[in-house]
């Protein structure tokens, strides 16, 4: 088996895209805590001090917009006077329409002129991959897991005022040393991380090596090989919206797998469970987890696709890249047993149509069990029925 190195990054809540699907999330939370039918499709975008909201929205629900978006970039912190960017303080021009009837018609659990079925179809082509493996607890691939974390420790440390200099911009990268499909060490650790502008870069790299680093990273993974780059331009003052522009949607690797898993596409933040690139994808992963977790494969690849307004998937594959305990083809029969891929059924099984998004946003829509109430595509509860389903 070959040795190799792979690579994930992660940006934290204050990083300019993750700002806008931050934005994007509360607003659709805020139109499904009102009415749990909201179809909502909402894109951000941030640059200076100035946020725009755009996309199609067709709900009961009413809010303020501009105090969603301020409550969002409240949360991320962005409250410092030495930002451009400031929640208070921003400007938001808001341009929405409701959702195209056509679209809706497709979608809708009701009949149509020209619809071949009265079901609830999906609401856009596309294809679909959820991933698991056994590398890590949370059977997610371990460079995006550990990216994730230290991202969400950073974070930590700057909320709690642990390390004071921090602001809310930041990245996180990890790379991991396989001995085949098997993580043996941590090759390089990247964190970048904006600052406040009287902080040496000799201090945030010996406190950030310390405080967050060696804290984070198991100790068995790091050694005297071990490559640290801390803000390695030399300097990360500024930074958010005001350095860079941010978009909703721009961030789907660090969403999903950092890369080890393949993508379709679709982004997921800003759209409600009846877009099947965002309730497919959770779908995917559920069914992915639960493989692994059942036992009957090491690594897990699902891939499924869908036709606009049609409520069947075109295509269910498995793949288990020959760590399978049974045929994929035998498994792949009891995925198709076990789960039921129709949008409607999708929404059903997780319990999508709730506030539940802005929960989901940063460090990873995958691997999260802190709450698996409301990341019900985080369950393995679907495991023991796997492993009958393929006696």
């Amino acid at each position: 088996m070959r040795r190799y190195i792979f690579s994930s990054e992660s940006v934290t809540e204050g990083h300019p895209d993750k700002v806008c699907d931050t934005i994007s999330d509360y607003i659709l939370d805020a139109c499904l805590a009102q009415d749990p039918l909201s179809r909502v499709a909402c894109e951000s975008l941030a640059k200076g001090n100035l946020v725009v909201l755009a996309g199609e929205i067709t709900s009961n629900a009413r809010f303020d917009f501009a105090e969603q978006v301020r409550e969002a970039v409240r949360s991320i912190g962005y409250v410092n006077r030495d930002c451009i960017f400031q929640a208070d303080t921003c400007r938001v021009i808001c341009e929405m329409t409701e959702q195209s009837r056509d679209i809706k018609q497709g979608v809708d659990q009701a009949g149509a002129e020209g619809k071949g079925t009265a079901e609830q179809g999906a609401g856009d082509q596309g294809l679909m991959f959820g991933f698991a493996c056994n590398e890590t607890p949370e059977l997610m691939p371990a460079p995006i897991s550990f990216a994730h974390k230290l991202g969400r420790e950073l974070t930590r440390l700057r909320k709690e005022n642990v390390i004071p200099w921090l602001r809310p911009d930041a990245k996180t990268q990890v790379s991991i040393e396989y001995h085949g499909y098997k993580p043996v060490r941590a090759s390089a650790i990247v964190v970048s991380t904006q600052h406040a502008a009287d902080v040496k870069q000799k201090e945030i790299r010996e406190t950030l090596i310390e405080l967050l680093i060696k804290k984070v990273m198991p100790a068995k993974w790091l050694d005297e090989k071990t490559t640290y780059l801390i803000n390695p331009t030399g300097r990360f003052v500024v930074g958010g919206p005001e350095g860079d522009a941010g978009i909703t949607g721009r961030k789907i690797i660090v969403d999903s797998y950092g890369g080890m898993g393949r993508h379709g596409g679709g982004a997921f933040s800003g759209k409600d469970p009846s877009k099947v690139d965002r309730s497919a994808a959770y779908m995917g992963r559920w069914v992915a987890k639960n493989v692994v977790a059942s036992g009957l494969a090491d690594r897990c690849e699902v891939q499924f696709a869908y036709a606009i307004g049609h409520p069947e998937p075109v295509s269910v594959s498995v793949d288990t890249f020959c760590t399978g305990k049974v045929d994929d083809e035998k498994l792949e029969r009891a995925v198709c047993k076990v789960f039921n891929f129709k949008p409607a059924e999708i929404i059903k099984q997780l319990n999508l149509l709730r506030p539940i998004y802005r929960k989901t946003t940063n460090y990873g829509h995958f691997g999260r069990v802190d709450d698996l109430d409301a990341i019900t595509w985080e369950r393995t509860d679907k495991a023991e029925a796997l492993k009958a389903a393929v006696k």
